[in-house]
């Protein structure tokens, strides 16, 4: 982290038509201090890697040069966005539907926004980035994200769902008294039917 303050994705994301809308909705002394205390966030610590490490589902927005908004879903499995620095990500561009309009959009307009989830924890993180197009001789082409900032998002509103990774562990152990207390029946049944 730098020593500089303030939250580095408010400078890409407060443009004066938000200020102005926070200032109409009442919240803009909130943001003002917000954009100007606290951790910089425009570098991957220790507890965002791990966060980032652990997605296997996000979603890209890009936009046209004309502004025209697109957003993808990208997934993997865990580890599919690497991290090769504390200001970069990287993610290989799998062919999907050949419609190509994030390659195309980031071709006239390198402005970028990965946004993650974690339903299980109630997490949402949104990283502001520039983007490029790389092909790689050894792994096809990528997407190579540049970090201006990110930010967490407050969890309200989130449902609640679990992978069914997590499902399987937790039920792991009712599956096996399960087949515990049914071996048990059926040996009950077995020595009453003996005795019969």
């Amino acid at each position: 982290m730098t020593d500089e303050k303030g939250r580095a994705f408010t400078g890409a994301a407060f443009s004066e038509s938000v200020k102005s809308i926070q200032e109409t909705l009442g919240s803009r002394d909130m943001m003002s201090r917000m954009e100007s205390l606290g951790d910089q966030r425009n570098t991957i610590d220790e507890n965002l890697a791990m966060f980032i490490a652990a997605r296997t589902s996000i979603y890209l927005a890009t936009a046209s040069k004309d502004g025209q908004p697109y957003v993808q879903h990208r997934g993997g499995p865990e580890g599919f966005i690497r991290i090769p620095d504390d200001r970069t990500l990287l993610i290989d561009d799998y062919p999907g539907n050949q419609q190509y309009i994030t390659l195309g959009n980031l071709s006239e307009n390198p402005n970028a926004h990965l946004f993650m989830i974690d339903y299980e924890t109630k997490t949402r993180v949104k990283i502001w980035t520039t983007a490029e197009i790389l092909n790689l001789e050894s792994s096809g082409r990528a997407i190579r994200f540049h970090i201006k900032g990110w930010d967490i998002n407050c969890n309200q509103h989130l449902p609640e769902y679990y992978s069914m990774k997590t499902v399987r562990a937790v039920t792991a152990k009712q599956v096996n008294r399960i087949q515990e207390l049914e071996q048990e029946v059926a040996e009950l049944r077995a020595a009453l039917a003996l005795k019969a």
